[in-house]
């Protein structure tokens, strides 16, 4: 039901292929996923158990032992992506930049049912401090520079 759906699973991969070779902890959350389904394969198989929480608040901070979970990391961004954009991302965010977090919405790995839920949760993330931006640009800021082992293995997502 998602728009963009194919396009917006794809951009997921991506960021969690470059989580995964960079060695950045991923935490997820699933939304009453007894009445609305699991994470979608592809994506589940890159979801630790163990850093998978079960929510019915539409913030992830609401998810019981997310907050414990993202406290032993020791980090203060946050780079942000799922559905949906104007429900849960938007509201995840939002508590991350309350919290002083530096938060990162992944415009392409986010949507929303309708495109323009999705284009005011962006404007309103934007608006309230958050960075919005491609794929593409939070990979290569995560790298940080050319020539490296990790940007030759991650080259090939974006060619």
């Amino acid at each position: 039901a998602m728009d963009r759906r194919a396009s917006v699973l794809n951009e997921a991969l991506r960021l969690l292929r470059c989580a995964e070779t960079l060695n950045i902890p991923v935490l997820a959350t699933e939304q009453y996923p007894a009445g609305l389904g699991a994470t979608v394969e592809p994506l589940a198989e890159f979801l630790a158990p163990e850093r998978t929480f079960s929510k019915k608040t539409f913030s992830c901070w609401g998810a019981p032992g997310f907050e414990e979970a993202l406290a032993a990391l020791r980090r203060r961004q946050a780079v942000i992506f799922g559905i949906e954009s104007h429900i849960c991302v938007l509201a995840t965010a939002l508590e991350f930049l309350r919290r002083g977090f530096v938060t990162v919405a992944a415009e392409e790995a986010c949507s929303s049912r309708k495109r323009e839920h999705h284009n005011l949760a962006m404007d309103n993330l934007l608006a309230a401090g958050a960075a919005v931006l491609p794929t593409e640009s939070i990979v290569y800021q995560l790298l940080g520079r050319a020539g490296t082992p990790q940007f030759k293995a991650l080259l090939p997502l974006f060619k």
